[in-house]
């Protein structure tokens, strides 16, 4: 299905699916009792869904629910039936919240516990370490890149490379002549899954939830100030997701010359000369 509407659906969870998807997944999105769920087939013919509340329904939009449910469920093999995630709300208010709960919508706790389950349940091959080639297992490592410390001026390149970076994709706009490149130029910061808005909402996730780490009052207010901080970034990702196919529609005005290059400039005109005058 080429659909607007799914494409959308696919947008909306990519942040859901792309990851699963990188660990060797097959992801498909379907429509459950009452919202679109991610279901997620597993090698041992058991397979995830994942999804927002379904009773009673959510009330926000497909993708970003106040929590997310995920079951491992066999069509045939009804015990093999587990939740392996939660972070809904509960409808008791007297009853004790989760400590999942307080991850609310966020996407990576929710990814972690999946992989940490489908690893004890040899579903999933150990992940791949930063170091390691994708491809190679095998291969030696090569050793990681020491820390540079931020107060070092020595010649060893800029401190700020990752700002350096986006400073460098600025002065290309800046100088790009066309609509087009300009629009290559803007599909780098909004792309849904790699772009640098996704990555930025995926970064101050991850500093909240290093921030938790701490298991201290400030560090959860601290969690919770960042995570608001990657839920912003999102939204102004899907406000912003339009705008680099109206900058590649975008066609430049033709310039006109100017008066002087339209109109060439005529001599004075020649005056007729006067009648010869008769003297008597």
């Amino acid at each position: 299905m080429n659909t607007v509407w799914w494409q959308e659906l696919w947008r909306r969870h990519s942040h859901i699916t792309t990851p699963l998807r990188q660990r060797g997944l097959e992801c498909d999105i379907e429509f459950g009792l009452s919202a679109y769920v991610v279901h997620v087939s597993l090698p041992d013919d058991s397979y995830l869904i994942i999804s927002p509340p379904q009773e009673p329904p959510s009330h926000r939009l497909p993708g970003d629910p106040e929590g997310w449910i995920a079951t491992r469920q066999h069509s045939d093999q009804h015990e093999l039936f587990e939740v392996i995630y939660d972070s809904t709300p509960s409808n008791d208010p007297g009853a004790r919240q989760r400590r999942e709960a307080l991850h609310g919508g966020s996407a990576q706790p929710l990814i972690e516990a999946i992989n940490h389950r489908l690893t004890q349940l040899g579903l999933l091959p150990p992940p791949v370490l930063p170091y390691e080639s994708p491809h190679v297992h095998s291969a030696q490592p090569t050793p990681p890149t020491p820390a540079r410390d931020a107060s070092d001026t020595s010649d060893r390149g800029p401190v700020h490379v990752y700002g350096d970076a986006l400073r460098d994709l600025t002065d290309r706009l800046n100088g790009t002549e066309s609509h087009a490149d300009a629009a290559a130029l803007l599909h780098q910061i909004l792309e849904p899954c790699d772009g640098l808005l996704a990555q930025l909402g995926e970064f101050f996730e991850a500093a909240g939830e290093k921030a938790k780490e701490a298991e201290e009052d400030d560090g959860f207010d601290l969690s919770y100030y960042l995570a608001d901080a990657a839920a912003e970034i999102r939204n102004l990702g899907e406000v912003l997701h339009v705008a680099e196919d109206r900058m590649r529609a975008l066609t430049p005005t033709p310039r006109l010359p100017s008066a002087s290059a339209r109109t060439p400039s005529l001599p004075p005109p020649v005056l007729p000369s006067a009648p010869p005058r008769h003297t008597r």
